[in-house]
């Protein structure tokens, strides 16, 4: 290596930044690779950061230089030129003033790029938020880092070119930067988004490294933006467009023109949704302007990545390009506030769309950028505005499968836009109030959830933000709620001055919600202030610690857009404040209040919890007839658990009932029985008392069961696919970890067994023991058994007061479709139908109505056009009264058909995935084609085929049906809730 000539040139550019300038550059001197040197370009700071710099180099003369521009160039591209102009090294690399390069960095990237002949070399980012309380830090999309790889060309991993476009990251080599004249462009920001563009492009081999090399250091509450998050400035924006416009010609020059789709989809789900979520808080002129810079552009995108961005991200991205105010601002509130339904919504031939407006479009240029009223086309266009304008803004603004239309008013998070804010004027004169504040607003009322009918209720409620100072909540009425079609108009005044009593500086932030009742549920909204300065003022207010600390209080609107008022603190009060926090009082009362929280949160903690289930609770007698139950690890009321409960009430013994439910409120549960949640202390010590456990899946696998607990595991169903210890996932992992999997099975003292192919299966699988097998049969089962008796004994076939609850005509036969659990679908686990339920209301409507029940961890969005003729029964706890109410069942691969053959009825088994689901997945015990006692199609047209005649699948099946139960239903026989109460808790009958 060449000792005159450095490795690695690393530029360091500096402006106004004379504190951190330092800490940057010693980064880059105790570098593990040593033979770097520092290039300090400063862009005529007005501070001391050139003779900082120059101290610099003083003091390093043979590895540090100081430059400094002729005069101010306004950004970061000048000085990252100058630098490759004046760098000696092999390699560049470029570091800003406030970062720092991890210690290894150098050496990293230069073995990379001297192992591989690369003429760029990526490393990970991370972005360390030093202002934060915990140092958090978050690593820059890290899916590109997680190996090292070599790329050819950059349309290998497009990924790379559409994210990581930061310049700060990477090593260049410096013939390459000067072979291709690469160079930052000047007078315009992000100008990092081009020249990573043109390096990506133009590099003949790209070496990805996944070691830390950056820390991009992050302050959350500094007071001057950087210049990419001055976002208020129209400039900002207009920057932005203007660079992505040169990013685009650039691809097409060098012929990779099909990378320009890659970028498209990520400007509008992450480029485009910045300065989206800032336009509430942008005055009217700002925003056309706004849409004016960004219309031309919009055009121009591929409308095929549209359908590559999240619903929400499409929708804003349309009503921008069509100026359409009225339904962009709710759209961006939704943008912001995720799970927030902010438009009346429409419905059109069965499709839930965002709005009315665009629809029906001909196509026109979108209106004149005034109000979202006249943007909209007219609908007598004829084919072509269908086929063309209109059909697109069906496309983006077809909200069908975000399943708003299926929500129940109390689920829904609803838009409530504040309309009017006036302070009331006191008797003091001189502008002063008297603390009173009028508000009013408007509840987006979607597709008519709140009928004109309804009673309504409302009260404003005040809650300190402040997690640790919640003592308590201040509530106002609302006096004013009335109907207004697609909107709740409401008003209410709010007496500040004697209503609310903060403390005064710990509880600062008050958030405002507005609690809507609808004949008697309720839902909770927030207040959206959409209109720069209309909530503002100041209102007295008397703090409990006395008017010394603060005596009014003002509007302010949070990040989210929301309403709430912060306590003005007095300004002298406020010095003495900050010197008591400062001084040593101030120290102990934080250090005092962190242990505190340290203290809470170990006491919260799960370790800590098992350990006083084991220390504390197993300590305390067992109780007498304390039985605790759970359904699928606490989140339903169901299964065989259920069944045997009842048993027991029927029966009218003598016990303890404790259900567990997991999640927020319980819904379903018993009110005959005590409610725990499941892993809180009260949960954990039932389970430590009890003498009975009953669950049909597992209790926490950390909690030793005590010698004087039964364990009675019920188990949900008997196994298609391979199960415990036959998994190879099971198999394959250690002996110690196999160990203590054995350990939690063997806590179970009976395992109940509804046919011997569960004990070749189940029980070989969980190894467990012959005496823990309990050959009764599935109380869960027992209602089934009954109901076929029953309809063999009188010839009828009773539905019960179900059909009416799910609206079923009476001349509508019932098929119930209950697939299995799917692994994809997303964070939401949403199971995507494999057939088309439309088509299949179209064909099969006049004869059945379709229960379609998701499994329990999936949920399925059926679109409106169905109604009455397709019903997600998914939310019914108990798929038992379902199962008893169908008459032919579609499922796949569920355990559910042991269940449902014991009715005797048709069962249709549509195994679309079928080689997929075996050999890509656990495997399974038995050929489904081979042994299912009903036909086993693999496409739509063959499922509808077979649907075509119920009663045709009655006679042709029978036979398999019936030897199906033989098999695998055997000790199925109705009386499996009496036989368990029989043997273990006959001794709780009353006398």
């Amino acid at each position: 290596m060449n000792e005159d000539r450095p490795d690695i040139s690393v530029v360091v550019i500096v402006y106004n930044d004379e504190a951190r300038l330092d800490t940057a550059v010693r980064s880059v001197l105790e570098q593990t690779l040593r033979n770097v040197e520092v290039v300090i370009v400063d862009d005529r700071s007005t501070d001391r950061s050139y003779e900082v710099a120059q101290g610099l180099a003083a003091r390093h003369p043979a590895r540090v230089r100081a430059h400094r521009l002729d005069e101010n160039s306004g950004g970061c591209g000048a000085p990252r030129n100058h630098g490759i102009d004046q760098a000696r090294g092999t390699y560049v690399l470029f570091l800003d003033s406030d970062d720092v390069l991890e210690r290894n960095a150098c050496r990293n990237m230069l073995e990379a790029a001297e192992t591989t002949g690369a003429d760029l070399v990526s490393g990970l980012c991370v972005r360390v938020h030093v202002d934060s309380r915990g140092g958090k830090e978050v690593k820059w999309y890290p899916w590109l880092y997680n190996r090292t790889r070599t790329l050819e060309s950059i349309s290998e991993l497009p990924d790379l070119l559409v994210f990581d476009t930061l310049s700060t990251n990477k090593c260049y080599r410096r013939e390459f930067l000067v072979r291709e004249g690469l160079r930052f462009p000047v007078g315009i920001h992000y100008e990092d988004l081009l020249f990573s563009a043109q390096a990506y492009a133009a590099a003949r081999r790209i070496t990805l490294i996944p070691n830390r090399v950056y820390d991009w250091r992050v302050m959350d509450k500094a007071a001057a933006k950087s210049i990419s998050n001055r976002r208020a400035e129209i400039a900002n924006f207009a920057h932005r467009m203007e660079i992505h416009r040169r990013v685009d010609r650039m691809l097409a020059d060098r012929g990779l023109a099909d990378l320009t789709f890659f970028k498209d989809v990520k400007f509008l789900k992450h480029d485009l949704v910045l300065h989206l979520r800032d336009l509430p808080f942008r005055d009217a002129a700002y925003r056309q302007e706004f849409a004016a810079i960004a219309r031309g552009y919009l055009e121009s995108i591929d409308r095929a990545a549209f359908d590559e961005v999240e619903p929400i991200h499409a929708i804003c991205a349309y009503l921008l390009g069509r100026s359409d105010w009225d339904n962009l601002l709710p759209a961006v509130d939704t943008l912001t506030n995720r799970d927030k339904i902010s438009s009346p919504l429409v419905e059109r031939d069965g499709r839930v769309y965002w709005c009315a407006e665009h629809i029906d479009d001909d196509g026109g240029d979108g209106g004149d950028g005034g109000d979202g009223g006249d943007s909209s086309g007219s609908s007598d266009s004829g084919e072509t505005g269908e086929t063309g304008e209109a059909a697109f803004a069906r496309h983006v603004l077809d909200v069908t499968e975000l399943g708003y239309h299926t929500k129940p008013v109390e689920k829904m998070f609803l838009r409530n836009v504040l309309t009017g804010y006036e302070e009331i004027a006191g008797s003091g004169g001189h502008g002063a109030t008297g603390g009173t504040v009028r508000l009013a607003g408007r509840i987006t009322n979607p597709l008519g959830v709140v009928p004109p009918g309804a009673r309504l209720t409302g009260e404003l409620e005040f809650g300190a933000r402040r997690k640790g100072v919640r003592f308590q909540t201040f509530r106002f009425p609302v006096r004013t709620l009335r109907h207004e079609g697609e909107f709740i108009a409401w008003e209410a005044s709010v007496d500040l001055a004697h209503g609310l009593r903060p403390l005064g500086v710990v509880d600062a932030v008050w958030d405002v919600r507005l609690r809507l009742g609808v004949d008697g549920v309720r839902t909770t909204t927030r207040l959206t202030a959409s209109e720069p300065g209309l909530a503002v003022g100041r209102s007295p207010v008397r703090p409990r610690l006395t008017r010394l600390v603060a005596d009014h209080i003002e509007p302010e609107v949070s990040a989210r857009g929301h309403l709430s008022f912060r306590v003005v603190t007095r300004e002298r009060v406020e010095a003495l404040v900050g010197r008591g926090v400062r001084g040593t009082p101030g120290r102990l009362a934080k250090s005092g209040y962190r242990k505190a929280r340290t203290v809470r949160k170990k006491l919260t903690s799960g370790p800590t919890k098992i350990r006083i289930y084991h220390e504390v609770f197993s300590r305390l007698p067992v109780k007498k007839g304390l039985v605790v139950f759970e359904s699928h690890l606490g989140r339903q009321y169901s299964d065989s658990p259920r069944a045997l409960y009842e048993e027991m009430r029927r029966q009218d013994l003598d016990f303890d009932a404790v259900w567990s439910y997991a999640g927020g409120t319980p819904a379903g549960f018993p009110p005959d029985a005590t409610l725990v949640r499941r892993w809180s202390l009260p949960y954990l010590k039932a389970l430590a008392r009890a003498e009975f456990w009953v669950d049909n899946q597992s209790y926490p696998l950390k909690l030793t069961k005590r010698p004087q607990t039964t364990y009675l595991q019920t188990w949900h169903g008997s196994a298609l696919k391979r199960m415990g210890f036959d998994e190879a996932e099971w198999k394959l992992r250690t002996r110690g970890a196999q160990e203590q999997q054995q350990r939690v099975l063997d806590r179970f003292d009976r395992f109940l067994i509804r046919s011997e192919h569960d004990v070749r299966t189940l029980a070989r699988a969980f190894r467990l023991k012959e005496r823990t097998l309990l050959r009764v049969g599935y109380p869960r089962n027992d209602a089934l058994v009954a109901a076929r008796r029953r309809e063999e004994e009188t010839g009828l076939r009773e539905r019960g007061a179900l059909a009416a609850e799910l609206g079923i005509p009476d001349d509508r036969a019932v098929l119930l479709y209950a697939p299995t659990f799917r692994q994809h679908g997303g964070r939401q686990r949403r199971f995507e139908l494999p057939f088309d339920v439309e088509r299949f209301a179209d064909e099969f409507g006049d004869r059945y109505v379709l229960l379609v029940r998701s499994h329990y961890l999936n949920h399925v969005v059926l679109p409106p056009s169905v109604r009455g003729r397709v019903v997600d029964v998914s939310a019914h706890h108990d798929v038992t009264p379902l199962l008893a109410l169908a008459d032919g069942l579609i499922t796949d691969y569920s355990s559910v058909m042991f269940d449902y053959a014991l009715l005797g009825r048709p069962m249709f088994f549509f195994a679309y995935d079928y080689e997929e689901y075996v050999h890509e997945g656990r495997g399974t015990y038995f050929d489904l084609r081979e042994r299912a006692p009903g036909p086993v199609v693999r496409t739509e047209d063959e499922l509808y085929v077979a649907l075509a005649s119920l009663d045709e699948q009655v006679v042709k099946y029978r036979e398999a049906r019936e030897g199906f139960v033989a098999e695998f239903g055997e000790y199925d026989t109705g009386t499996a809730a009496r036989s368990i109460v029989d043997q273990f808790f006959a001794q709780w009958r009353r006398a």
